[in-house]
């Protein structure tokens, strides 16, 4: 099975408890999840909107929300891809340890998560 996901959606998914922006969205977001968690899982990473986009009700015309919120979505996304080779496909077990040895401290996802609206219910950024 094959995952197309942005950069930040990789923490995303690390810090997921069950919110999100509408019941199709949280829907997607527990079953890409579930397929982030199988050995058999292949990840292709992007900067652009992916699997987990799909579902999200703010995507319009493949834009986030848009022109000024987009650009600090895509932002988000390099800053996670700058720390990994976004070129090749990843197992997603192998991807996910890889994420946990990169961004492990506040400090290392601060100008990333810093302004997400997620912020204060993300598992991932308040267990750091």
């Amino acid at each position: 099975m094959k995952l197309v996901l942005r950069g930040h959606h990789l923490l995303c998914l690390k810090g997921f408890q069950g919110y999100g922006y509408s019941e199709d969205f949280v829907k997607n977001m527990i079953e890409v999840n579930a397929k982030r968690k199988s050995e058999n899982t292949i990840i292709s990473l992007t900067d652009s909107p992916d699997d987990i986009c799909k579902a999200c009700p703010n995507l319009n015309n493949d834009l986030c929300e848009n022109q000024t919120q987009n650009k600090r979505i895509v932002e988000m996304d390099r800053k996670v891809l700058k720390k990994l080779n976004s070129s090749e496909d990843f197992n997603a077990l192998e991807l996910f340890e890889k994420i946990d040895t990169i961004f492990n401290t506040k400090e290392s996802v601060s100008k990333i998560c810093f302004n997400c609206s997620w912020h204060d219910k993300c598992l991932f950024y308040q267990n750091l």
